[in-house]
């Protein structure tokens, strides 16, 4: 996709999945900071944003689909505003596990020659672990107690979910396009 295509694309509105990713973004990051954590009686704490964030992952995937590679600019733009409505650790934290996840998304949602649903349910199942691991790491200097194996894995177990839920759709729907096209 050409700049100029680009620019008509996200202006006239015709890429909400973008405008998702970009509104998700700093909300995740702003929740992470202002929602206090749940103590555990195992130990630890657990953030409830960590469901949600498995979530901002798949979206991506489809904001890819509308805006190509230009989905960098997007992400740029959502840490920008991070930084400014959250807490500098948590949207450090956010940055450096987006930078690396995004990164492996990018590359398999970009490069793997297989159908949408199966490349969304890799990519995420590839970059989710890695997102949870950098992200609750970083942000456990400002969230104390926030990176242990049940924060991880909600994160884990979130992103899984969301990526099924869509995975079964989208096959679904290659399904059923297939079948009308043959019949």
């Amino acid at each position: 996709m050409d700049f100029n295509a680009f620019l008509k694309r996200t202006f006239t509105g015709r890429v909400p999945w973008t405008y998702l990713y970009l509104f998700l973004i700093p909300f995740v990051n702003w929740g992470f900071d202002k929602i206090k954590t749940i103590p555990l009686p195992t130990g630890g704490d657990w953030h409830p944003l960590t469901v949600v964030t498995g979530l901002t992952l798949v979206v991506r995937d489809f904001a890819q689909r509308e805006v190509g590679h230009y989905i960098f600019l997007f992400l740029g733009i959502g840490l920008i505003l991070s930084y400014a409505t959250s807490d500098p650790a948590v949207a450090f934290a956010s940055t450096c596990a987006f930078a690396i996840s995004e990164l492996v998304d990018w590359a398999l949602f970009t490069f793997a020659k297989i159908p949408l649903s199966k490349r969304v349910f890799l990519s995420s199942g590839i970059s989710a672990p890695i997102d949870a691991a950098v992200f609750l790491a970083i942000a456990s200097q400002s969230i104390p107690g926030i990176f242990n194996p049940w924060s991880f894995l909600a994160a884990i177990v979130s992103r899984f979910i969301g990526c099924l839920i869509v995975y079964f759709l989208m096959r679904n729907r290659d399904r059923r396009e297939a079948e009308a096209a043959k019949g």
